[in-house]
């Protein structure tokens, strides 16, 4: 029989993550670490992690993980379970990607779920309509256990509703950037070593789906014309990619540069960059390369990223990237086209004036969705929760 929930007596809301963390390299992990400090900046809550491990690892967690889940143990999940009932926190914020939890498509978590009296607010980093069956089949019991479903987009939204999920449920929370002064990329780049360079830019955990080999492939063109150009391929591979395929995506693209002799117009920054760093580097950039493959993307914290230190971006119309580049915030890209992608980039490059203005409406743009924002915006959430209950 279940435990009653326990909820918190002296006043003070109080919210658990579960979820992966840093210092975990995974994307969702640095998404959760930025949105529990932002949300800790406020000032009114108690906030705890349940720390998600990938197979045979072991992290040097702080203070703020409660509890650790070992991604292939069943068992974890239902221990956690319990863990939450007896706690004294009131709200759970589950932050879910199928492949970080056990089981098929991730099926483990749904006896977290089950098992868990309080309720649970669920962050979605994945809606697709083309969902395999099994994938689909966890997805509904993770709905079906979530007092409130959070998407990162319009799209995802339309996607759950046309899917059966009351509207009502489902609220659109952008992902959230660094609040970063905008500023001229000439003024940053020679601290980077970057002078009288036009840079170009990719940056997250790399893997095949970025489509960074049709961005090398449009640089000859594009160099021909603007010799100062240099492509900078920003983070290192996937660690789950790594384990299983190890650098060969990266080496690919590296042999690709020789073949296309561009060995002076590409560099390979093969490290997980702090977010001093990687904003430093957004900064010293012109012109932001978004070359993905996959059409039903709708979440992208690199894309966000970019917009958030007002930079010029040119990128395939994935689902995310539709919604966030709309009204002249960016150029689109065929998939899978080198032409398609050079002529984008040729265009900002030869048109200084379109450049700058979608540099500021980017900025402008994104000024709503800066941490700060999407905290306020995610503690509501969790206080409608709180009040309403499971």
């Amino acid at each position: 029989m279940q435990k009653p929930p326990v909820f918190n007596a002296g006043g003070e809301d109080s919210f658990i993550f579960v979820s992966t963390y840093e210092p975990r390299e995974c994307g969702i992990a640095t998404f959760t670490k930025d949105l529990i400090d932002a949300v800790d900046r406020l000032n009114k809550f108690r906030l705890g992690v349940i720390a998600v491990n990938d197979p045979g690892a072991i992290y040097n967690y702080g203070a703020r993980v409660k509890r650790q889940i070992e991604q292939d143990s069943f068992g974890d999940y239902k221990e956690v379970a319990h863990y939450i009932n007896s706690s004294r926190f009131d709200v759970v914020n589950l932050q879910h990607e199928f492949g970080i939890f056990g089981g098929e498509s991730g099926e483990y978590i749904t006896a977290l779920l089950e098992n868990t009296c309080k309720p649970v607010v669920t962050t979605l980093h994945t809606v697709a309509p083309d969902l395999g069956l099994k994938a689909q089949e966890v997805l509904e019991s993770i709905v079906s256990c979530s007092s409130s479903i959070v998407v990162m987009g319009r799209v995802g939204k339309q996607i759950l509703e046309k899917a059966g999920v009351p509207p009502r449920k489902v609220s659109v929370v952008q992902h959230g950037c660094p609040d970063v002064p905008f500023v001229d990329s000439a003024s940053v780049k020679t601290s980077l070593g970057l002078k009288d360079r036009t840079i170009l830019s990719t940056f997250g955990l790399i893997n095949s789906g970025k489509g960074i080999e049709y961005a090398i492939r449009a640089l000859p063109r594009i160099v021909d014309k603007n010799p100062s150009v240099l492509y900078l391929v920003i983070g290192e591979t996937h660690p789950g990619v790594r384990k299983i395929e190890g650098e060969r995506y990266r080496t690919r693209l590296m042999r690709l540069v020789d073949k296309l002799g561009l060995n002076k117009h590409v560099r390979f920054h093969n490290r997980f960059l702090s977010k001093r760093e990687l904003i430093s580097y957004l900064q010293a950039t012109d012109i932001y390369i978004m070359p993905y493959i996959s059409q039903n993307q709708i979440s992208s914290g690199t894309l966000v990223y970019a917009l958030g230190a007002g930079r010029a971006v040119v990128s395939t119309p994935f689902l995310h990237a539709r919604e966030l580049l709309a009204n002249g915030r960016g150029l689109f890209c065929e998939f899978n086209d080198p032409d398609s992608i050079a002529e984008s980039i040729e265009k900002l490059l030869e048109n200084v004036a379109l450049r700058k203005s979608m540099e500021k409406k980017a900025y402008a743009y994104s000024r709503r969705f800066v941490w700060s924002n999407v905290a306020k915006d995610y503690a509501r959430i969790f206080n409608q929760a709180s009040k309403h209950g499971r």
